[in-house]
Formats: C-alpha cells, sequence, structure tokens
C-alpha cells in the first residue's frame, strides 16, 4: 500500500486490512506500507503503528518519488507467493484481495485486476477516465476495462520480466500482459474516501499530457518487446 501524504486515514485503513487477513484461518500474510517522501505526519503515523506481530512492515522513500516507485519498492520487499496491491485511502476494500486471489487460482492466470463497481467518485473523475480506458486498451490491445483500480493480485514470480518506469502503474496489467503473463478482470467494490484529498494526479491536465507521453512511449515497447518461450531438454 502505497501512502503519499494520507496522515487521516492510515490508522483506520491499516487497521480494516489486518482485521481482514487475520480473520483468514491459515493464511499467511504480510502487510508492506510504502511511505512516498510524506511531508506531513505520514511516516512518523506509520512507524507508531502496532506492528500486529510482526506481519506489518513500513518502507519510507526519500524524495517523493511517485506512485509507481511506491509500488516497485512494496514489490522488492515482499515476501509472498502472491501480491496484492491497494490504495491507502480506504476507497478499496481489502475483502477484495481474498476474492481475486481465489479467482486467479480458479482461472489459471497470472494476474487478476478489479473492475471498479459502481464507483464512489464524481462525474468528471468517472467519465475522464472511461475515455482514459478506451483511449489506451485501444492502443495497447490489453483489453482492460479499468486500469485505474489499484485493487490487483498477481504471482509475485512475475516481477522477474516486468520492467519499471515513472507512472508506470498506469500500464501494470500491459506490462504483464507483455511480458507474456495471463490477465484477467472481475468487477470489486468501491468506496468513498476516508478523509483527505487524492494526492496523486490532481487535475485532469496533469494526467492527460504526461499520459499520452506515456502511452506513446509504452505503445513502442509493445511494438519492439521480445516474445518467446524456453523449453529445456536436458
Amino acid at each position: 500500500m502505497p501512502f503519499y501524504n494520507e496522515e487521516e486515514c492510515i490508522e483506520e485503513v491499516v487497521g480494516e486490512v489486518c482485521e481482514v487477513l487475520a480473520e483468514q484461518a491459515g493464511l499467511g500474510w504480510e502487510l508492506i506500507l510504502v511511505d512516498d517522501g510524506s511531508t506531513d505526519r505520514t511516516p512518523e503515523v506509520l512507524d507508531a503503528l502496532d506492528l500486529k506481530g510482526g506481519n506489518v512492515r513500513v518502507v519510507h522513500l526519500w524524495p517523493n518519488s511517485g506512485q509507481s516507485a511506491a509500488l516497485e519498492a512494496g514489490f522488492g520487499a515482499a515476501c509472498g507467493e502472491y501480491v496484492a496491491t491497494l490504495d491507502g485511502d480506504g476507497q478499496n476494500d481489502p475483502r477484495d484481495i481474498l476474492r481475486l486471489k481465489d479467482e486467479l487460482e480458479a482461472r489459471c492466470v497470472d494476474m487478476m485486476c478489479g473492475i471498479r463497481h459502481k464507483r464512489a467518485d464524481n462525474m468528471i473523475r468517472r467519465v475522464s477516465s472511461v475515455v482514459a480506458n478506451r483511449v489506451r486498451s485501444g492502443v495497447l490491445k490489453d483489453n482492460i476495462t479499468d486500469v485505474g483500480c489499484s485493487v490487483r493480485v498477481f504471482r509475485r514470480e512475475c516481477l522477474g520480466k516486468v520492467r519499471f518506469f515513472r507512472n508506470a502503474h498506469r500500464f501494470i496489467p500491459a506490462l504483464f500482459i507483455m511480458a507474456g503473463y495471463r490477465v484477467a478482470e472481475m468487477p470489486v467494490n468501491h468506496r468513498v474516501r476516508l478523509k483527505g484529498t487524492s494526492k496523486y494526479g490532481q487535475g485532469i491536465n496533469s494526467r492527460l499530457w504526461a499520459g499520452i507521453v506515456d502511452l506513446a512511449g509504452v505503445a513502442w515497447l509493445r511494438m519492439r518487446a521480445l516474445r518467446y518461450k524456453v523449453r529445456e531438454t536436458r
């Protein structure tokens, strides 16, 4: 879970995630909280959390490096067979992690992505998201409905073939597909933000132009990607 200036939400969000995971008998889990160079009290609040028997770990980035860097740092720290992602603002339902994992195993895919059902966002964000998803999917042919949904579960072994860069979080499913992995999606819950306002990519213009440049770059990578399988006989 990446956090940037989310001091108001941390205790409630982390508490809910820990409660949901702890309820699953026999489930081994860890929760990695990544502070992306926050300038409020986020670092102090994270470090002061009850570590729940060692299942919660805190990673600090400096300086503020963006959501993709925060995710990459968390992935690098992860030890489990599966990796799940959630936003740090409470809009994602942690119970969906377990549903996505079960569906991933049932469908025999490498990544399961959420599709936000009945989005709890304003009209501008919903419309801009629909347009952006259609444009991206049309260019990259990834057939992903809602790339802006942060709830995902994937096999950690896949990370060895996926390369990250600034704003890569906008294209994670496409990057997995380009690496030869199987990606599917299913509806998940979406809730009203607990407190505060979004700190990542505020405003349509701040996302639009960077998104166009990034999309062009990923489209180029898609055309130049190496696609092969290896089979050893002895």
